[in-house]
Formats: C-alpha cells, sequence, structure tokens
C-alpha cells in the first residue's frame, strides 16, 4: 500500500558491494507487489497546508517541546516529477522463509495475533500430515542450529536479509549476484535449496493465498497511522516533500515473524523494515527512528568535508559502548545523535516530569557515546521557534558545532558499559582486509607473499581465520607442498562456517587425494562438496566433474582458485 502517491513498486535497486556501492546502475525485478494502493499525495499536500495555515504564532511560553507541531509558515506541495516514497507491502518470500524456520526457532510466550497462531497451526498441519515435509523441517532446523550467531535477533536477522534478495517462490533465485550478497545473508544461503522443496512439499502457497486477504486488512489497518507519523515528522522539520526521486522507504509487515520481530536495514537508496504488528500495534517508535534515517542520512553525506573536523571529537570516544562504526565515520555519528535529539523532543508530555524524562533519554544517549546529543537537543529548540525548515538550517547546525567543547565533553564524559542495539543495519565503506590482498597476491601466484599476508591476518580478530587457512592451503600448493595444502585445507574445514569455504576445501582435497590416486577417499570429499550447501553453479560443476572423473590438472598450468 502507498503511502504517499508514488509509482508502483515493481522494482528493487541492486544491491551494494559491501552493502553501499552499487555493482552496476541495472535495476533488477522486485517480487513484492503492493495488494491495494491509496494515493494520498494531494490530500497529504492540503493536510499540510491547512495545519501550517491554522497553526498559531508560535509562543515559547505555550509550546510544548514533546510535540511534533506545524511550521509557522505554509508547507507546500513537493514539484512535478518529486513524489513521496513510503509504502507499507507483504511479501509470499518472507512468509515462505518464517513458514519454513517455524518449528526451528525459539518459541514465544505471550499474547499473539489469532491470524499469526492460526497460520502457524496450519503449516504445523500441513508439515504432519506429509513424511517428506517431516524430514525437510529437520533439515532446515539443522541448518538453522548450524548457523546461530550471539543471540536470536541476529540469528534470525540473517534470513531476513536474504529474504529481501530472493526472487519470488517457489525458485527463490537470487536477485542479485551471490558477490554483492550482505554478509550475513551470503552467510544462510544454502537454506535455498531446502526452502525450495519445503515450499512445495508442505503446500505453503495454499496457506498463503488462503490468508492473503487477511494481509491486505492488516495494511489497510496500519495505513493510517504510519501515515501519521511520517506526516507530523515532515511537519516537525519543515520539508515541503518527504522523499526524492529515486528514493523509498518500505514496511514490510509479516505476521508469521516472531511477536515483536523488528528488523530495518539501508539497501542503497532503499530503507527497508521488516515488522510483526502485534495487538498493540506497530513499534512507531522504531518506524520513525528508520524513517528519520531515511530523512537526514542524505545530508549528513553530502558533507563529508565538513564533518572532517569532528575526528577530535571521534578520538575521544574510544572508551564509548556504543558501535565502532560510530567512532570511524562522523556522518554516522552525526545522524544518530540529532535522530536521539529528535526522539528527546518528542516525547509527550508537559510540565518538569515530561522535562526530565527528555534530560534523562539525552543523558542515556550521551552516556552511550552519542556525544552531540545535548547540541542537537538545544538546537532543536531554537529550531521549533524558527520559520526555517531542515534544508535551510542543516549546513549551519553543522557548521555551529564547537569541536573544542564537544571534545571536552567527550573527555568528560562517565561513559555507559553497554549501549542499546542500532535499530538500522546499514552497510558501510571497509579498508581492505589483509586476506583481500592476500587472494591478490595468489592471483599473482606469489606463494610466499600471500602466505605471509593470510599469516597475518591470523593474529587479527578482524578477518576470518577459516579464510586464512583457505589462503594458506592454496599457497602451500601454489609452492608445490602438497601436504602442507592437505593440513591446511582439513583445518579450513574445522573452522569454517561458510558453505562456499567449506565447499572448496573438499573439492581441493578431492582433488589432492585424485593425485595420490586414493579415489575412495576423494569420491567422499566430492560428495562432501555438494552436501555443503553451497548453491552456486561453480561449485556444484567442479564437485560433479570430480565423482565423475578423477582430477588432472591442466597441462599448461596448475588451476588456481
Amino acid at each position: 500500500m502507498q503511502l504517499y502517491d508514488s509509482p508502483p513498486v515493481d522494482r528493487l535497486l541492486e544491491a551494494p558491494i559491501n552493502w553501499i556501492i552499487p555493482a552496476s546502475n541495472k535495476e533488477v525485478p522486485l517480487r513484492f507487489a503492493p495488494r491495494f494502493a491509496f494515493l494520498l499525495a494531494f490530500f497529504a499536500a492540503f493536510l499540510r497546508v491547512a495545519a501550517a495555515q491554522q497553526a498559531p504564532p508560535p509562543e515559547s511560553s505555550s509550546k510544548n517541546p514533546g510535540e511534533l507541531t506545524a511550521p509557522p509558515s505554509p508547507i507546500v506541495a513537493g514539484q512535478p516529477g518529486q513524489s513521496y516514497k513510503a509504502s507499507l507491502e507483504t511479501s509470499e518470500t518472507l512468509f515462505s522463509m518464517f513458514a519454513a524456520l517455524q518449528a526451528c526457532l525459539p518459541k514465544e510466550t505471550g499474547a499473539e495475533l489469532p491470524l499469526r497462531s492460526a497460520m502457524v497451526r496450519e503449516v504445523e498441519q500441513a508439515v504432519a500430515a506429509s513424511a517428506p515435509a517431516q524430514t525437510l523441517q529437520q533439515s532446515l532446523c539443522r541448518f538453522y542450529r548450524d548457523h546461530v550467531q550471539g543471540d536470536a535477533a541476529h540469528t534470525l536477522a540473517q534470513y531476513v536479509s536474504l529474504g529481501l534478495y530472493l526472487g519470488v517462490p517457489p525458485g527463490f533465485s537470487p536477485v542479485i549476484r551471490e558477490a554483492d550478497f550482505p554478509p550475513d545473508a551470503a552467510y544462510v544461503l544454502g537454506v535455498v535449496p531446502l526452502l525450495q522443496r519445503f515450499y512445495t512439499t508442505a503446500g505453503l502457497q495454499a496457506i498463503w493465498q488462503k490468508h492473503q486477504p487477511d494481509y491486505d486488512a492488516m495494511v489497510g489497518q496500519f495505513h493510517g497511522p504510519v501515515a501519521d507519523m511520517i506526516m507530523q515528522t515532515d511537519l516537525y522539520l519543515k520539508l515541503q516533500f518527504s522523499g526524492y526521486l529515486g528514493r523509498r522507504f518500505i514496511v514490510f509487515l509479516e505476521p508469521l515473524a516472531p511477536p515483536g520481530t523488528i528488523n530495518a536495514r539501508n539497501y542503497g537508496d532503499d530503507y527497508l523494515m521488516v515488522v510483526s504488528p502485534q495487538q498493540e500495534g506497530l513499534p512507531m517508535i522504531a518506524l520513525r527512528h528508520t524513517y528519520l534515517h531515511y530523512v537526514l542520512d542524505p545530508f549528513a553525506l553530502k558533507r563529508g568535508t565538513s564533518l572532517k573536523k569532528l575526528d577530535p571529537v571521534l578520538l575521544a570516544l574510544g572508551p564509548a559502548p556504543m558501535d565502532e562504526s560510530f567512532k570511524i565515520d562522523a556522518s554516522l555519528l552525526v545522524t544518530e545523535c540529532l535522530i536521539r535529539a529528535i526522539e528527546a523532543r518528542a516525547l509527550p508530555g508537559k510540565g518538569k516530569e515530561a522535562s526530565h524524562e527528555r534530560e534523562q533519554m539525552v543523558d542515556s544517549a550521551t552516556r552511550e557515546g552519542f556525544i552531540l546529543t545535548p547540541y542537537f537537543y538545544d538546537t532543536l529548540g531554537k529550531f521549533e521557534k524558527d520559520p526555517a525548515g531542515l534544508k535551510d538550517e542543516y549546513a549551519n547546525w553543522v557548521y555551529n558545532i564547537d569541536v573544542a567543547r564537544e571534545k571536552k565533553r567527550a573527555e568528560e564524559t562517565d561513559f555507559a558499559k553497554v549501549a542499546s542495539p542500532e535499530l538500522l543495519r546499514a552497510p558501510r565503506q571497509q579498508k581492505v582486509a589483509l586476506l583481500d590482498l592476500a587472494e591478490q597476491r595468489l592471483a599473482a601466484r606469489d606463494a610466499a607473499g600471500a602466505a605471509a599476508l593470510a599469516r597475518e591476518a591470523l593474529k587479527s580478530k578482524d578477518e576470518n581465520p577459516a579464510q586464512a587457512m583457505f589462503v594458506l592451503a592454496r599457497a602451500a600448493a601454489l609452492g608445490g607442498d602438497m601436504q602442507g595444502a592437505q593440513v591446511y585445507f582439513e583445518q579450513t574445514l574445522q573452522l569454517a562456517r561458510e558453505p562456499r569455504l567449506a565447499a572448496w576445501a573438499h573439492i581441493y582435497l578431492g582433488r589432492i587425494y585424485d593425485l595420490r590416486e586414493q579415489r575412495d577417499a576423494a569420491v567422499a570429499q566430492y560428495r562432501a562438496a555438494l552436501a555443503a550447501g553451497d548453491i552456486t553453479p561453480d561449485t556444484k560443476s567442479a564437485a560433479e566433474n570430480g565423482l565423475a572423473r578423477p582430477y588432472a590438472p591442466p597441462v599448461a598450468q596448475q588451476e588456481n582458485r
């Protein structure tokens, strides 16, 4: 459902390498289609103008800082060619993913939507009626257990990320290249073959079609509150229009997800949320937080040079418990601090008690490391009384930051031990890793250089030890040390969690055994490669070729991957 007038959602921009740099300009089909649309652009613009015209002149003595209030001057509609990019959507792909994993997820307690209860029961009945579906469910849960992360939220987030990159059932074909997958999605890519078979065997299509009208009704139910949240936020920031051509804010409603699920992601110019509605409604605070990122991120990204002045402040944030990305990227820090300040000022209520709560929110954000929150909180107080909007004032806000004062604040702050998790998972640029350099040395047939970099990577907490062992193994093979290569490939298998890495370690071991004329051992390795969960064609072809005939290296040069 479109919250504002925009073209139907019929494509998703190709996913970025390292989550932020587009791999190409090519667009790929988007498998999510809106159930129905409410075209509200004209009505929204009318409401903006009416609210602005009826608003009394600002008075400092009566204004409640907890209210997102209309500006004192009229807000006009966007120009032709500019449109709002916000919508509520549903996705059969996400439904299928959660249905397939339902028996594997931790059991939830407490109230849940009747719709969710009904669908869970129907999936359980479908599985119980099919022996093949039961076998597949066991395989799915085994895969889930093998790919558990530090907590349930991060474990589930992997499958949400993957679901946003898969096409429509029953094929669930990736809509982007494997090399462009976010790391967490790539880690669980091996679940796709199981999902394909489970979708058909358990009859998920019939369950989806039965409840599709319920999904439509749910979208209609929550359309109003989300549209109102966007409207109030835009009015507070005094924005003429809430989006730009080519940028979208999309909320996917999935009641089959565990109650309370909130997963927000930024893919290129698209800001996506997957939420599970609850009895009390949608998590509007989380929705507004993500929407504020959608609005504010471009402002900070355009001012990278201006934000360099904050480097001394970043250096002073070392002891802070927030994510490290905020300590190395000033644009991330500025945006998050501004959002925290807006959220504090948006807290409803009047009087000393409400004021104290807002001050506590600002203090909490500061102690987590978001050191500019007090500055932005005070700045927004002045902004609320001024007719100028965000676009006119943002540059001034950045320019007026007193670096020496904020650095001193950071140095004198007693930081908290832990920070609340950041809602939005946004891709960030990454420095060139040691193992990337090692791969370049391998490509140049510099076995010694590659091995030295891999050994250095093993000492780093930021590198993948399994990948380092894999590089060492291939470097040994390139140098003619087959025994050393075998040892390193076996150590790779002990550490590997990525299906592709494990599959190719098995393939190389199979080739080593073939060269030693140990055919039975080689065949066992090729079969293990096929069972590792990597569905890419080159892996499958290499393993099947190994099963068909013993490996023989090319005459011209030894194959090196």
